[in-house]
């Protein structure tokens, strides 16, 4: 399947998001317009809402458009049932017969394991979707959000057992989060796999409406994706190095006549190793503006004073949490047995 550089996500559409249907409904049918083949939703965005909304969207389009979906997360109506949820044939098999439902279509192009799960076995994983590869309703395998050792040992699951492999792998990655340079990115190119990338404005750092503390709002997006979820914390290390960052990418972005969110966006798109990169807007507005990067070039000189100022293989907050960078056991909940 060939798909387009840029990809349309529809995590914002929904009661977490955009909770007009006939307007995200609207941004969906612009996008392809304008060229995009591509849609990525997962079934827990607003509690499997954001898929519905895809699914009416595609109404009449389904077989010109590649359409990819997640599993993993518990749904909000299943509360704290332990069965309900994860990578096991139980859950599978049962979860992905809700997605089709939603998204109104009898087969899904990609369907992506959301995150790694240490609780079930890769061979039950593989072996459950393998067969709905084979019953027809799956025509890919995806990973997301896997730690480079967790995609090797797939792969060597999949030869050893004779089961369907992922054939691509869903990462966050941004010029903030650069961590899957080091290891994911050269791994999936030598499993032959295409790489998504999700977050090239690291939820709104990049998007240059943020400048300063006070350019923050406690209802904005991103109050929820910094470190301290209830609002902005402008003594926290981190928020204090990326507005400083942000001033120093901003400049960059001025000289080489450029908005920065179309240099960040860009800038993920021109590693060899990234097939994809993922939009998430909210409005149509988002829209327009983020599908005029996907026609941004950096020349060479750009992208060394980006190195300079981001080094390659580097997370401004660290390892990232996501799983892609670092596995979830190096984090002090798992070493420390729920201890605290």
């Amino acid at each position: 399947m060939q798909v387009s550089r840029l990809a349309l996500g529809s995590g914002m559409f929904g009661s977490l998001g955009n909770p007009d249907h006939d307007a995200c409904i609207r941004i969906i049918h612009a996008a392809l317009d304008a060229g995009i083949n591509f849609v990525d939703t997962a079934d827990f965005y607003s509690g499997g809402e954001s898929e519905v909304i895809v699914g009416k969207a595609l109404a009449g389009r389904r077989d010109r458009v590649v359409l990819a979906t997640k599993f993993f997360a518990p749904m909000p109506v299943d509360g704290d049932d332990r069965n309900r949820k994860g990578a096991s044939r139980r859950w599978i098999v049962e979860e992905v017969e809700h997605s089709l439902r939603r998204l109104r279509t009898d087969y899904l192009d990609v369907y992506q394991q959301h995150h790694f799960d240490a609780t079930t076995a890769l061979d039950e994983t593989l072996g459950a979707l393998s067969d709905l590869v084979h019953q027809g309703k799956v025509r890919v395998l995806g990973s997301s959000n896997f730690a480079p050792e967790r995609i090797v040992e797939a792969q060597w699951v999949a030869e050893r057992r004779g089961a369907e492999r992922f054939r691509c792998e869903q990462a966050s990655y941004s010029l903030f989060r650069r961590g899957i340079e080091r290891a994911v990115l050269p791994t999936c190119a030598r499993h032959g796999m295409g790489v998504i990338v999700w977050g090239p404005l690291d939820g709104s750092w990049l998007s240059g409406r943020f400048r300063e503390a006070a350019d923050f709002a406690r209802s904005h997006r991103l109050t929820h994706v910094t470190r301290h979820p209830g609002g902005f914390d402008p003594d926290d290390p981190v928020n204090r190095r990326k507005l400083e960052l942000v001033a120093d990418l901003a400049a960059l972005a001025d000289d080489a006549g450029m908005p920065l969110s179309h240099l960040a966006t860009a800038f993920t798109l021109e590693h060899p190793d990234v097939t994809a990169a993922i939009l998430g807007p909210r409005t149509m507005e988002q829209l327009l503006d983020s599908l005029a990067a996907a026609e941004r070039r950096l020349d060479p000189a750009l992208l060394d004073a980006l190195d300079a100022l981001l080094p390659p293989g580097t997370d401004v907050a660290g390892l990232d949490p996501m799983g892609a960078a670092a596995p979830r056991e190096l984090g002090r909940r798992y070493r420390r047995r729920g201890r605290g």
